[in-house]
């Protein structure tokens, strides 16, 4: 049973940040044809994504801080990798959509 609460944490880890990864790319697109408000709804979708995956990591560090070890495969590095990566594509997202923002300003 702890083996398929595991399973689907790290799968929630790949599904949220591949959502956040998604939504913000979408966010881009939206800022670069001048659609801001649509650029801050994809944002706020991206934002909302990583919550939920962050919500999936605290419990598996939960288990883990709890003294309940869990094996690390490579699904897990996957799944971290995928939080990161998209944690960091959505703050770039954010300063190139800020960018579109000057140039539209101007």
């Amino acid at each position: 049973m702890e083996e398929q609460a595991n399973l689907e944490a790290i799968m929630g880890l790949i599904m949220y940040g591949g959502n956040a990864k998604s939504d913000a790319m979408e966010a881009i697109a939206a800022a670069k044809e001048g659609n801001f408000e649509l650029a801050d709804q994809k944002i706020a979708a991206a934002e909302a994504s990583l919550v939920e995956a962050h919500h999936s990591q605290t419990g598996l560090l939960t288990q883990e801080a709890q003294g309940n070890n869990i094996t690390v495969t490579l699904l897990t590095v996957h799944s971290q990798d995928h939080l990161m990566t998209s944690i960091a594509f959505t703050d770039l997202a954010k300063e190139i959509i800020a960018v579109y923002r000057r140039i539209d300003a101007n």
